[in-house]
């Protein structure tokens, strides 16, 4: 494991947070560092028709080692780390032999990864986990992804003796602000259909995702002297108020599990003339997630007849839509990953992401892609670790993924 141990962290060390706010692909220039370093690696063990085009997507080749019409599959990756969090001069601590206790990532700063708190860590007793030294995310999202392909396509070049049909693999930039997916070439790729590395705990298979939206609202007041603002002033401070008072209170992020959907407001900016509150709608659910977008509008509709009209706006732009009614139909995918993972004695977490994936766009473009687990926790800050025994699962459910297509012929 100390290959695989070495890889993972030569890559969390290279920054590559991505940005939002800018409108290129990459959305950093950093990220080529690393997508520089992967196509190099990807020819060091043995891949072929490695290609990287002009947005940074890569993309290579493990050719099939059997004369058998096996269809091709594929194994997909992003490279970026969010930009909730630092992903500058990341300092990963290897603690060996877990034993349960509070670790003590950053005195400095009192940042301890407690067991009190991340009950799951309990899991790993005895275990190899990587953790962050408190200062920064760790980049397991999904850069253990990343590694787990690498490492699986080649012990499947050392080990020719295991038959497996054409692989194609792909790392992408973006993911992490939703654009992952969008100047992906899937026929470029040329999969049946492939699996992102992309989830969390071992056992994790999903095929489920939120329908997802952005909104946006904005306000518009009418600012008076407050002495003399009787019937005059119209305040957008309140009206935003108001406006979020009036979205089911038990419906936001820290009340919901499972596949109950959401509204998530994560900004507002007010003043007496103008407002303006930025959000999220998540639902598995089409019809949920229609109603979702329709009770937004109906209450701004509400606020126009009383305050006049264009006093609210409101825009809403889907971003992607649930994967299942995409997989569902080919679900002999969802199967060999299952199978796969209870043959290696891992028992199948099939649940619905809370969240999305590069699969869940590629899924609608044509390439149907379930959710494997990758190993991590904790995502998206300085709380993130990664148990390396998990990360070597994930390489085996890779290798027999491969095996048991080429089987199924």
């Amino acid at each position: 494991m100390q290959h695989l141990i070495d890889r993972f962290i030569r890559y969390v060390k290279i920054d590559t947070q991505s940005d939002p706010e800018s409108d290129t692909t990459p959305s950093t220039k950093k990220q080529w560092d690393l997508a520089h370093k992967l196509v190099l690696d990807l020819m060091e063990i043995g891949m072929q028709e490695v290609t990287i085009d002009d947005h940074a997507y890569i993309m290579a080749t493990l050719p099939a080692n059997t004369d058998e019409d096996i269809p091709v599959i594929g194994f997909i990756s992003h490279f970026d780390t969010t930009p909730d969090y630092s992903g500058t001069n990341i300092n990963p601590r290897i603690i060996e032999d877990y034993d349960g206790r509070d670790i003590v990532l950053d005195r400095k700063s009192d940042m301890i990864l407690s067991p009190d708190y991340f009950d799951d860590l309990l899991m790993y007793k005895g275990q190899t986990l990587i953790t962050t030294d408190g200062t920064t995310l760790l980049g397991a999202d999904d850069k253990a992804g990343i590694t787990e392909i690498i490492e699986a396509m080649s012990y499947l070049i050392q080990h020719p003796e295991i038959k497996h049909g054409k692989i194609r693999v792909a790392f992408t930039p973006d993911e992490e602000i939703g654009r992952g997916a969008h100047k992906f070439d899937v026929e470029k790729f040329g999969a049946e259909w492939a699996y992102t590395m992309d989830g969390s705990q071992v056992g994790e298979l999903e095929y489920e995702n939120f329908n997802a939206a952005g909104l946006k609202v904005t306000f518009t007041g009418k600012s008076v002297h407050p002495g003399y603002a009787k019937d005059k002033m119209v305040n957008a401070v309140l009206m935003a108020n108001k406006f979020l008072s009036l979205l089911p209170q038990n419906e936001v992020p820290e009340k919901t599990e499972g596949r109950e959907g959401f509204f998530h407001i994560y900004k507002v900016d007010a003043q007496v003339e103008s407002a303006c509150m930025e959000g999220i709608i998540r639902d598995h659910d089409k019809d949920g997630f229609e109603a979702r977008k329709g009770l937004i509008h109906q209450i701004a509709g509400d606020f126009n007849r009383k305050y006049g009209s264009e006093v609210v706006k409101v825009e809403i732009k889907d971003q992607y839509f649930n994967m299942r009614e995409k997989v569902e139909p080919v679900m002999h995918i969802v199967d060999i990953a299952e199978q796969a993972m209870r043959e290696l004695d891992i028992e199948p977490i099939i649940k619905p992401i809370r969240g999305g994936t590069d699969g869940s766009q590629l899924s609608y473009m044509g390439l149907p892609c379930p959710n494997i687990f990758a190993g991590g926790h904790n995502f998206h800050g300085p709380y993130e670790y990664v148990p390396v025994e998990s990360m070597q699962k994930a390489v085996e459910v890779i290798v027999k993924i491969c095996e048991l297509t080429a089987k199924r012929k």
